[in-house]
């Protein structure tokens, strides 16, 4: 009878309970060491709290990475169907919100509650409150990891310790000195799906105004990117999805000391030439006594309070005897609001982190080239996705591939 392969998972993330679970199943001894006091911290937060696990419109577009082809084929071998398989067979109903897959209790527990089940059902050894000290590859061959609680030989090993996004709950960057000790390099790690800091103190008299907008990102005056949605305006900046799939570009932008700017249109619904006739009309048919009473409508109130402040008026001012090169200027800045980015929030607050281990370190199973039967999965690799359950599934693609091989 051939003596079982001996692979140890470290971090109890998504992507390690995931490669765990597939090593498991094909008949490897998987030992699962997790620093914190339980595994699947950070899976709790994902989504609001609701977990969104997946995404039916899966395409390598939503993904980023020096290497985005070898992270296509890897998503391709787990796919979002995959994924939801995967879950359903292992008992947990789903959702679909269009396109945005949920458990069906939408609670992120129920995805962590699966996890655990499974790794008791294939017998995975979990170690929590371990902390992996060190990685040493043996003269004969396997790998011996020196833990919090002594020294273990493996035949195998996998890497799923997270990135730097949300450390308190255990990714605070430690995989990044494992892999070092293999002789890995890191492209440089910011973080990603967070908020934006400007400079423009009057941003904090709209703290709390939410509206729809169209933004563009722009870097040394060049666009880099645009993105439509919802714009939460915070006491330092700009928040909200539409922000978040923006800030990986700005957040390497500030790390290279490039000139970051957001310029925002608030009227995304009026195209030039309608908006044009829009202003026409109004200045044309408005019997306002006040400034103010002349743009009530267009816009949230403290939107448009601090517009008419920055064009050189007062609201109370008499729209009769305005300067109509001012009234002009309060129209422009509803389409075209300019912000200049001093930074971002920190990893603390960053759903996700980019940059990591480059996938040009790593073989199409995911094994590194500089050790033999060494693994990597999950964030702690240079591939991060946009906002919608894509994170979620580089996490199970990453896991299902780093597990099944390793298992080999």
């Amino acid at each position: 009878m051939n003596k079982k392969l001996k692979i140890a998972v470290i971090g109890g993330g998504a992507s390690g309970m995931m490669a765990a679970v597939t090593a498991a199943r094909e008949g490897a001894a998987v030992f699962l060491y997790e620093k914190k006091e339980r595994v699947g911290k950070k899976l709790l937060s994902t989504g609001n709290g609701k977990c969104n696990f997946s995404n039916r419109d899966l395409r390598k577009e939503c993904y980023y990475g020096e290497s985005r082809e070898e992270a296509w084929k890897i998503l391709s071998r787990f796919d979002a169907k995959a994924a939801v398989s995967f879950f359903e067979e292992a008992g947990m109903l789903v959702k679909d919100k269009g396109g945005c897959l949920y458990p069906a209790s939408e609670q992120a527990s129920t995805v962590l509650d699966i996890l655990r089940l499974l790794l008791q059902q294939e017998k995975v050894t979990v170690c929590t409150d371990c902390q992996v000290l060190s990685i040493k590859k043996e003269k004969q061959g396997s790998i011996a990891l020196e833990t919090q609680k002594g020294r273990a030989l493996y035949d195998r090993v996998i890497l799923a310790c997270g990135g730097r996004a949300a450390p308190k709950t255990g990714s605070d960057g430690d995989g990044y000195r494992l892999a070092a000790m293999a002789g890995h390099t890191l492209i440089p790690v910011v973080p990603a799906l967070v908020q934006l800091h400007c400079k423009e103190h009057y941003i904090k008299t709209c703290a709390g105004v939410r509206t729809q907008a169209h933004l563009s990102l722009v870097e040394n005056g060049r666009c880099v990117a645009e993105e439509s949605g919802e714009l939460q305006f915070t006491e330092y900046g700009i928040s909200g999805i539409v922000v978040f799939q923006l800030s990986r570009l700005a957040a390497y932008g500030f790390l290279h000391k490039k000139k970051m700017e957001m310029y925002i249109d608030c009227l995304p619904a009026y195209d030039s030439e309608a908006y044009a006739d829009f202003v026409k009309k109004r200045k044309a048919n408005h019997a306002a006594e006040t400034v103010e009473a002349f743009f009530t409508g267009m816009l949230n109130k403290k939107l448009m309070q601090a517009f008419i402040r920055l064009s050189g008026l007062k609201p109370e001012d008499s729209y009769r005897h305005a300067e109509e090169k001012k009234i002009d200027a309060v129209f422009a800045l509803c389409k075209k609001l300019k912000l200049s980015l001093s930074g971002c929030h920190s990893f603390e607050h960053a759903q996700v982190c980019a940059g990591g281990v480059s996938l040009r370190e790593v073989t199409e199973n995911l094994e590194s080239v500089f050790w033999k039967d060494l693994y990597m999965a999950g964030e702690m690799l240079d591939v991060d996705g946009i906002c919608g359950g894509y994170n979620l599934q580089w996490a199970w693609a990453s896991g299902y591939v780093a597990g099944k091989s390793a298992a080999k």
